[in-house]
């Protein structure tokens, strides 16, 4: 994942032309340029084929999904149910009883957060957690410590952003109950080798969460070969809707959980005297669920396997390339995060300016950049900065908009110096 080089092909500029065409939130101008929307690591823009999805299925489709014998409803159910088996293929998972459809990663490592450790976390256990992780791998874990009296322990990353292995194997114990580890960190960029990560929890029977949510986006998933036992992912940082994502689970392991929330389907039978709970994964879908955000899913997926994940990987670690090289010229900007695995994220400071007064000058410019601690606070204290600049790379992007990245940061150095 270092470099382009890694997959055999990549995208034309002729064809992101065209991809970039399926996004009219980048037919605007904002302060009388062209966007160059680099915040994708924390939401990705939508193509209108989930746009029109979405629309579509609300003008023709729409129903309460299960349990209905009328044909609409029935219609409904289909159309949602597809967006579980889009999930199941886009994770190469064996059995699509093992996607259970939620509001995104956050809501996935709660749901696995509270029910196993229910089921199977004892006061003074450990729960194993990397000093990379986003809040939403971080809070969740310390919940439910407190609820069941373990302990969190955290693996320390270098001063390059990368994971010290050595030091995450010699922390998983005896009372290793859970490894939780992010994917590629929001923050950083670096991309963590979750498979051998696996390999060392599973050799002392410790399952392995991974967060997925900035890998997802950005390059094939599959979640069998990277040894994993949970996968955490969010439609809107893959090109879908907001408020749909998904966890996936093996299916002895979700079938061993407790039920999360309780109320209509999730259950089999309802008395005052007692409740029977359903068969996953409807078990831990109580409620009615986000519907028309399923079908809107599944034709993010459709999308993005038209395209390619390997080409889109490839065409972003072609922009990351070109970023890092440009920003070394700048002359004060330190780069956070330089791992030799990366995704496409670039994370810096300048020494002239708050990253806030940064992205500020860059959005006058076109540039539309994240600025911030990232959720990732730990991270921001690990490299002794309160925030960094983040440009985050899309399938949509260009050399042009790295250029203006570049441009603007030039301009914030004549601003401030």
């Amino acid at each position: 994942m270092s470099t382009a080089e890694s997959f055999p092909t990549r995208l034309t500029e002729l064809e992101v032309a065209r991809l970039r065409a399926d996004f009219p939130v980048l037919e605007q101008k904002f302060h009388g340029r062209p966007l160059a929307y680099l915040d994708n690591a924390n939401t990705t823009q939508k193509p209108r084929a989930v746009i029109d999805a979405e629309s579509h299925f609300y003008a023709t489709d729409y129903a309460g999904v299960h349990r209905a014998v009328y044909e609409l409803a029935e219609r409904a159910t289909r159309a949602y149910e597809a967006g579980r088996e889009a999930m199941r293929r886009f994770l190469h998972a064996r059995d699509v009883h093992e996607i259970v459809l939620l509001r995104g990663t956050t809501e996935a490592i709660n749901l696995v957060a509270s029910s196993f450790t229910r089921a199977h976390v004892a006061p003074g256990d450990e729960i194993l957690i990397t000093e990379m992780e986003h809040h939403s791998n971080i809070v969740p874990w310390q919940l439910a410590c407190e609820a069941s009296g373990a302990r969190l322990v955290v693996a320390p990353i270098d001063d390059r952003g990368e994971l010290v292995l050595d030091a995450l194997e010699g922390m998983i114990g005896p009372r290793t109950r859970m490894v939780a580890v992010v994917h590629v960190s929001n923050a950083l960029g670096t991309l963590n080798p979750v498979r051998e990560i696996a390999e060392i929890a599973h050799a002392r029977g410790v399952p392995v969460l991974v967060d997925g949510a900035q890998s997802a986006p950005h390059m094939p998933i599959d979640v069998q070969a990277l040894g994993c036992d949970f996968f955490a992912l969010s439609g809107h940082k893959m090109y879908g809707p907001s408020g749909i994502g998904a966890l996936w689970g093996r299916r002895e392991l979700l079938e061993a959980l407790p039920p999360w929330q309780g109320g209509g389907a999730m259950i089999e039978s309802v008395a005052f005297e007692k409740t029977t709970y359903g068969p996953i994964p409807s078990r831990f879908e109580a409620g009615t669920p986000n519907i028309a955000g399923a079908v809107g899913l599944a034709a993010a997926v459709e999308y993005l396997e038209a395209i390619g994940l390997e080409r889109i990987a490839s065409h972003e670690q072609q922009l990351l390339a070109w970023a890092t090289e440009a920003v070394r010229e700048i002359p004060g900007l330190t780069v956070i995060g330089t791992a030799a695995e990366k995704a496409g994220v670039l994370s810096f400071v300048m020494d002239c300016a708050h990253p806030h007064d940064v992205a500020t000058i860059l959005d006058r410019e076109g540039v539309a950049v994240r600025a911030g601690h990232h959720c990732a606070q730990p991270v921001m204290q690990r490299f002794g900065v309160p925030a960094t600049v983040r440009a985050s790379f899309g399938l949509y992007n260009t050399r042009e908009d790295v250029d203006a990245l570049v441009a603007g940061l030039r301009t914030v150095v004549e601003v401030f110096r």
